[in-house]
């Protein structure tokens, strides 16, 4: 079993340094930019104690402590830390460690977004079979029907799929507010078009526990110690 082999994996050493998630180590290490030891490192190496582990020539260190950060992402931000991208939300928050969004939000919408430099909850956070809500305030260019809200909570098909039933509650002639348990690209939008309406404001409230508040755009705030230990907890 894994617990009982010596040392650490090494995808699992370097997202515990918070340089990025096992996914993109995975990714790192079979271009060959990572090195064990003055060796390059191969998928399933585990490093031992005193072993040193380097990405690009830069050092890692195997824990560092882990950062949290809510940020009301406005209108226009990228949710990546590709620096080929101008309008990044990495680049963009400008923290000086090492962090990268969970998730995405759309460029052309706004509101909540996790970023973290904890490599470990990247993926359980966006497993799909994880139940993990998502709440968006949304304003459409018709009014919301009462058969609009009900063929969005059923199912729509997009995507080649059709996306699992969510919760739905009218909140204006033409807002509703909407519960989330999965990520399809753009998949408000997308549901909405299919069912003949556009999307002319969009905004995520809530992941999770996590909430905006009163979080204006462009604000952020590290997430406080009940909020951490619930957030840990729910994803153990």
């Amino acid at each position: 079993m894994e617990n009982q082999l010596p040392g650490k994996r090494l995808n699992k050493y370097m997202a515990d340094s918070g340089y990025c998630s096992r996914r993109e180590a995975d990714r790192l290490i079979q271009e060959g930019r990572v090195q064990l030891d003055g060796r390059v490192g191969a998928l399933g190496d585990r490093v031992l104690p005193g072993m040193a582990v380097t990405v690009d020539g830069k050092a890692l260190s195997g824990e560092s402590e882990k950062i949290y950060i809510l940020l009301n992402k406005p209108r226009g931000i990228v949710c990546t830390a590709d620096p080929r991208e101008p309008m990044n939300v990495v680049d963009y928050l400008n923290h000086p460690a090492r962090i990268f969004p969970v998730g995405r939000l759309d460029k052309d919408s706004e509101g909540l977004l996790l970023l973290t430099s904890d490599g470990e909850i990247v993926n359980r956070m966006l497993r799909a079979a994880g139940g993990h809500e998502k709440e968006y305030e949304v304003t459409i260019d018709r009014p919301v029907t009462a058969e609009f809200a009900e063929r969005m909570m059923a199912g729509v098909p997009i995507l080649d799929t059709v996306t699992l039933p969510c919760r739905v509650r009218r909140t204006g002639e033409r807002s509703f507010n909407i519960v989330l348990v999965q990520g399809l690209n753009r998949q408000i939008r997308r549901m909405c078009e299919a069912l003949g309406a556009n999307v002319t404001h969009l905004r995520r409230v809530r992941i999770m526990n996590l909430r905006l508040g009163k979080l204006q755009p462009g604000q952020w705030r590290e997430l406080t110690e009940r909020e951490k230990a619930e957030l840990l907890e729910s994803l153990s």
